[in-house]
């Protein structure tokens, strides 16, 4: 943590500092076949909380990555599907690589945000 950056309130993160993290995810090398967004999304005091958005490739349906309320860890959210979609065997695999990869992202994420909230709890002693 940079002694300019803010101290984070409870389990959210701003757009900025969630962009910084989709980028390092990125930069590690995980192929990403649909597209990854950092949404603004105003928090229950109206500040900037970020939502990680990924959009499908394979299906017609993204997933929304963010902290659960009230807790450091994060949880993925499946958006419905507006209709059934009959998928080959290599669409169902391209699908199910597109979960791995979200499932890793929102891992990556959660222990992002864990080092984040012990780094903050260091530097307030």
């Amino acid at each position: 943590m940079r002694a300019d950056e803010p101290l984070p309130q409870g389990p959210y993160r701003s757009r900025a500092l969630l962009e910084q993290w989709v980028q390092e995810f990125r930069e590690q090398g995980h192929s990403i076949a649909g597209d990854l967004d950092v949404a603004l999304q105003d928090g229950s005091d109206g500040g900037d909380t970020g939502l990680v958005i990924v959009h499908l490739e394979n299906e017609y349906a993204d997933i929304y990555l963010q902290p659960r309320q009230g807790d450091p860890f994060w949880e993925a959210t499946l958006t419905s599907r507006l209709r059934d979609r009959p998928l080959t065997p290599y669409q169902l695999a391209a699908l199910a690589s597109e979960l791995v990869v979200a499932g890793n992202l929102c891992t990556f994420l959660q222990f992002k945000s864990l080092d984040w909230d012990r780094a903050a709890g260091a530097a307030q002693r």
